[in-house]
């Protein structure tokens, strides 16, 4: 059996953003057909890197996870020295000495880590690096390029990328993985990976074979017809700009009995609201459950480069309705005809009133969003891609 190894700065079941879920579900659905090593750090917090995990090795879901511990937090005077150098890059004035000092002060700076794949490199025979622009790629890349395949998780541009450090990193492994064809474009024109090769991949989707809608809907006295949201009940996913649309609809349209459902930490204001549900953190199994009884799913993020619910909802057989200032959200619109986006406050009202009374319509993008994700995000299908790639690594002949 072949073996792997992802470089994650952070891995666990405590850590639960996108680039840490996507690692570990990434992980999980590889050991399936390979010997998985996670090299990652003690820290759960990626504002601090402070280590909190105490063992060095464990096992979780049949993946072996090698945690090495940070040796400096991340510096108090990292936004004052990042400032200071980028200002030195605006002058046209770059410096890989500087910029290696930039990646400790960011972190998570764990030579241990670095010193471990030195030293092992060779008992793999692929090394996935997951991120660009901290510590740990920087410092993996330059010791395993050979036998790298980088993962980038770029989120649109970032001043990070001028650096020198990070033009070399995109040009030096041995193949690429991409979450979206936007991301593909982005890192092609942006950065030298001429004559790498690569493939454009989401993650799998992951939902119940079981959900109980009944169910859900008893245990939080659900009657009406209802929109969902999934996730964090934030001012970064754009939730207050959600709510004002929701209850301006309601003010333009006082005759529809739909409400709006909130499944989330909620960390923003959230106004009471006869017609507003905040049921705060839900177990996964209401989240899913209460996903398949919308009518729709609505995300109203402006970034979001790993739509994990809005994929979860299109298996699931839900139609979604996007912001259209995302272009990942929108791209999955208009390729999968599963759902509807909206770039103001009038064509948000507009696709919302087309969903919720034209049941054709419904149906519709019902069928194709389930085919969508059937198509192109079963775990076989990445896999499948996954192992096209690996073989090119391992043998380029």
């Amino acid at each position: 059996m072949k073996r792997i190894a992802l470089i994650s700065p952070r891995y666990g079941n405590e850590v639960n953003d996108g680039p840490a879920r996507y690692a570990r579900r990434l992980a999980e659905a590889l050991a399936m057909q390979y010997e998985v090593d996670i090299l990652t750090t003690k820290a759960i917090d990626s504002s601090t890197w402070r280590n909190w995990y105490a063992r060095d090795v464990e096992t979780l879901h049949g993946v072996t996870v090698r945690r090495f511990p940070v040796e400096q937090e991340k510096a108090s005077n990292f936004e004052m020295y990042t400032e200071s150098y980028l200002q030195e890059c605006a002058d046209d004035n770059r410096s890989v000495g500087v910029e290696k000092i930039w990646f400790e002060k960011h972190g998570p700076f764990s030579p241990a880590c670095i010193q471990y794949l030195r030293r092992h490199k060779h008992d793999y025979d692929v090394i996935l690096i997951a991120g660009c622009t901290h510590y740990l790629a920087a410092a993996g890349m330059a010791e395993t390029a050979d036998k790298a395949i980088l993962i980038p998780l770029t989120r649109g541009d970032s001043p990070y990328f001028q650096f020198l450090i990070t033009q070399r990193l995109f040009s030096m492994p041995r193949g690429l993985i991409f979450l979206t064809d936007e991301e593909r474009m982005f890192v092609r024109s942006r950065f030298k990976t001429q004559g790498i090769p690569c493939e454009v991949m989401g993650t799998g989707v992951d939902v119940p074979e079981n959900f109980d809608i009944g169910a859900f809907r008893h245990k939080f006295g659900i009657r009406s017809r209802y929109i969902a949201y999934s996730g964090r009940v934030d001012e970064e996913k754009d939730c207050p700009m959600l709510i004002h649309y929701f209850l301006e609809f309601k003010k333009r349209n006082p005759y529809s009995d739909i409400k709006l459902l909130l499944m989330g930490e909620k960390l923003c204001a959230v106004p009471e609201h006869e017609d507003i549900r905040a049921l705060g953190y839900v177990s996964e199994q209401d989240k899913f459950n209460g996903i398949a009884g919308a009518h729709l799913l609505v995300i109203p993020s402006r970034h979001e480069d790993m739509p994990e619910s809005m994929l979860s909802a299109m298996a699931l057989g839900v139609p979604v309705l996007v912001n259209g200032a995302c272009e990942t959200l929108r791209t999955h619109c208009i390729k999968s005809n599963g759902g509807l986006y909206y770039e103001n406050y009038f064509e948000f009202e507009a696709a919302l009133k087309v969903m919720l009374s034209n049941r054709e319509i419904g149906e519709t993008m019902s069928d194709n969003a389930l085919r969508y994700v059937t198509e192109h995000y079963e775990w076989v299908i990445i896999l499948d891609k996954f192992n096209r790639l690996i073989d090119s690594v391992i043998d380029p002949e």
